[in-house]
C-alpha cells in the first residue's frame, strides 16, 4: 500500500462572499488574527505527515506564492534586528514540505480543481484540504492523520463527515451509509437534498481518495457551461471500488462564511499568548 504523503488544496475559487475584500486580495490570504487562512490548512497537511502540497490556484492568486516562497532577506534583517521569533515565522511553512502549484485556468468546479491535479499526483493516494472548512482538535490527531490511519487500514476511498442537524443537510454533500457508526461503508451521496437527506452525516471539507478517483472524473458526462461536481466523480466511483465515511473528532469553522470567519478569528484570538488576555477583557466588557 501506498503511503500518503500527498495533499491537495483547492483555491482557485473567486471569493465572492468575501467582496470587496476579495477584489485585490485572495479570500485563502484573509488573516485569522495573524496567519493568512490557507497557512492553518497547510499547516494541519504537514502535521499530518504530508510530504507536498498541491495548491491548485488562478493567476489571480499570486499573493499566496509569495507567501509561501522562502524570504531570506526578510528573515535575515528580522534576525539582525534582534526579533529572531518572528524571523523564525517568516519561512515556518516552506520547512520540511514541498508546495507545488497546479492552474486551474477556468471555474469548471470542485471536480475539475482535482482532476487538474492528475499529471501531478499521477497513481498516488492523497487528501483534498478545502480550505473553507478549518477544523481544529485541540490536543488531538488533526482531521488529516485520523483519514490517513484509517485509509493504512482500509486501503480505500474515505470521506471525512461529521453529524449536522436535519435543517443543515441541504448545505452539504450527506452520505449514505451502509451501517451506523463512526466508520461505514457508504452506497451512494446525495449533493445538498432538499428534503429527505439520506442520513445527517455531512462531508466536510476532508477527502481522500485513492487514484481511481480520476478515472471516475472523467467519466461524469460533461455539460457545456456546467461545473464538474465532485460529488458525480465520487458516484462513479463507488460502482467501482468500495468508499467509506469516517466521523472525525474536531471542530469545524465554516470560515468561507463571514460569521464563521469572525468566530474563528474571536476563538483564535482566545488563543493567543499576546492578545488572549485583552481580547477576553474586552468581550466581557461589551456585556
Amino acid at each position: 500500500m501506498k503511503k500518503v504523503e500527498v495533499a491537495v488544496i483547492p483555491a482557485a475559487g473567486l471569493g465572492t462572499r468575501f467582496l470587496p475584500a476579495s477584489k485585490a486580495i485572495p479570500k485563502e490570504m484573509l488573516p485569522i488574527v495573524d496567519r493568512p487562512t490557507i497557512e492553518y490548512i497547510v499547516a494541519e497537511a504537514k502535521a499530518s505527515g504530508i510530504k507536498e502540497v498541491i495548491l491548485v490556484i488562478s493567476d489571480r492568486k499570486q499573493a499566496i506564492i509569495e507567501h509561501f516562497k522562502e524570504n531570506t532577506m526578510l528573515e535575515t534583517m528580522l534576525r539582525e534586528d534582534s526579533k529572531p521569533d518572528l524571523a523564525a515565522l517568516v519561512n515556518e511553512m516552506c520547512d520540511g514540505i514541498k508546495i507545488t502549484y497546479v492552474d486551474q485556468k477556468y471555474p469548471g468546479g470542485l471536480g475539475h480543481a482535482i482532476l487538474v491535479t492528475k499529471p501531478v499526483i499521477q497513481d498516488r493516494p492523497f487528501v483534498v484540504l478545502l480550505g473553507d472548512d478549518l477544523v481544529i482538535n485541540d490536543g488531538g490527531l488533526p482531521v488529516t492523520k485520523q483519514l490517513i490511519n484509517e485509509y493504512e487500514k482500509l486501503g480505500a476511498s474515505i470521506l471525512g463527515v461529521q453529524e449536522v442537524a436535519q435543517s443543515e443537510t441541504s448545505k452539504y454533500g450527506i452520505v449514505d451509509p451502509v451501517t451506523s457508526g463512526n466508520l461505514t461503508l457508504i452506497k451512494g451521496m446525495v449533493e445538498k437534498p432538499i428534503s429527505n437527506p439520506p442520513s445527517l452525516k455531512a462531508v466536510l471539507g476532508r477527502y481522500l481518495f485513492t487514484a481511481d478517483i480520476f478515472t471516475a472524473l472523467e467519466a461524469v458526462p460533461r455539460v457545456p457551461g456546467k461545473e464538474l461536481q465532485l460529488t458525480s466523480g465520487i458516484e462513479i466511483l463507488l460502482k467501482q471500488a468500495p468508499v467509506y465515511a469516517y466521523t472525525f473528532t474536531g471542530f469545524r469553522y465554516d470560515v468561507g462564511d463571514k460569521f464563521g470567519f469572525v468566530k474563528a478569528t474571536i476563538d483564535f484570538s482566545l488563543k493567543h499568548k499576546e492578545i488572549a488576555a485583552k481580547v477576553e477583557e474586552y468581550l466581557k466588557s461589551l456585556k
